[in-house]
């Protein structure tokens, strides 16, 4: 008879255990490298290791062994402000960027400061770590649920003052984290706020027909290169060497987006759902299919990866007020097998939303495949 974690009820588990860490936990360690880490795991197959030395963020994650997602060489990387964001960089399921700058690296057409590629977020240490266990919920107390919560903080003498509060959550027997961010302006001033989600996802995932599905109005190409990709936006190619990387802004519909990111003749996929209500209006698809560096973006923002002078330049830019606070939600769910027909059903029936307001991406418009 097969196992199946969806069918354990509070009754059974509690006859045959004394400790939900049997089945669910964030175990916290350190690395010989001074880094520390956090392994998520619960009873569904899914495994993740988030990082408190980089943004809380995730590196590695599983699913019944199978990875996710891509990582760099000798990653974890401890957070180094001498090396490039490049160099830094651990790949892993979540690199979140921002929070005052997400694009190229630039220079400040005010200040003269000088930005690195995607900000700094990525390089800055969480305090507060805590684990909340919410204990079982629900109708007849049908889910165990934990949570995960530390804050991280961007501030500069006269500078900006902004502090993150991240909420991780995962339940007892489904394969999805869910990701709660609180982004707080303690200055006196209003801030720059450009918060993009890179998640990134690798081989077996990403292969050969790896097809994604979004619900767009518009399909806007970054460059050159990626005009000459945009009729093959949503299909992934095999390792290429010396591919160059497409990059693709989506405007997509509705308040709360779900995309679904699908291995077709594996059936295993990814689930990606966000807010967007003038939150996160913004959507990038990044296609880097390269030898060796396979690894792929898919990327919700309250921006997309221009930087800061330009986003002003082009009205993107938004700010976080003083004393201002706003809320980000992400969730992603692994699929396969029925889970992936389900949804395919329940999309091919939902009617057309209208497109996400806030998203204004008019001067990509030439090239754009429209729905």
């Amino acid at each position: 008879m097969p196992i199946d974690p969806k069918t354990w009820t509070r009754e059974e588990i509690e006859r045959h255990s004394v400790d939900m860490r049997q089945f669910i936990d964030f175990r916290q360690s350190t690395l010989a490298n001074g880094m520390r880490i956090i392994e998520a795991y619960n009873s569904s197959g899914l495994t993740f290791t988030i990082l408190p030395d980089r943004g809380l963020d995730i590196w590695t994650a599983h699913y019944n062994g199978t990875p996710l997602t891509w990582i760099s060489q000798g990653s974890p990387h401890p957070p180094d402000f001498g090396q490039t964001w490049l160099q830094q960089f651990n790949g892993g399921l979540l690199t979140t960027c921002g929070l005052t700058h997400v694009g190229p690296g630039e220079k400040d057409d005010v200040t003269g400061e000088w930005r690195d590629i995607h900000g700094r977020y990525s390089r800055l240490r969480a305090g507060d770590v805590s684990i909340e266990r919410k204990g079982w919920i629900g109708e007849a107390n049908s889910q165990y649920i934990l949570r995960l919560t530390a804050v991280i903080v961007e501030a500069s003498l006269f500078g900006e003052q902004l502090q993150l509060k991240r909420t991780y959550e995962i339940a007892l027997n489904s394969p999805i984290i869910t990701i709660m961010d609180e982004v707080t302006n303690l200055g006196d001033s209003p801030s720059p706020l450009m918060m993009l989600y890179h998640f990134n996802f690798g081989y077996p995932l990403i292969a050969h027909g790896t097809r994604l599905y979004t619900d767009y109005k518009a399909v806007y190409p970054r460059d050159k290169v990626a005009q000459a990709g945009i009729d093959n936006w949503a299909l992934y190619d095999t390792a290429t060497p010396k591919y160059e990387e497409e990059v693709f802004f989506h405007h997509l519909r509705g308040n709360r987006t779900q995309i679904g990111l699908i291995r077709e003749d594996s059936e295993l996929g990814i689930l990606l759902t966000w807010d967007t209500d003038n939150r996160l209006p913004y959507f990038t698809q990044w296609k880097n299919t390269r030898q060796g560096i396979y690894v792929c973006g898919l990327e919700p923002g309250n921006c997309i990866p221009e930087g800061q002078n330009a986003a002003r330049k082009n009205r993107r830019l938004k700010l976080l007020g003083s004393g201002e606070r706003i809320f980000f939600f992400n969730a992603l769910s692994v699929m396969e097998n029925r889970g992936i027909h389900i949804w395919h059903e329940i999309s091919s029936k939902q009617p057309k939303f209208k497109p996400i307001e806030g998203c204004h991406l008019d001067d990509y418009a030439q090239f754009a495949q429209q729905e």
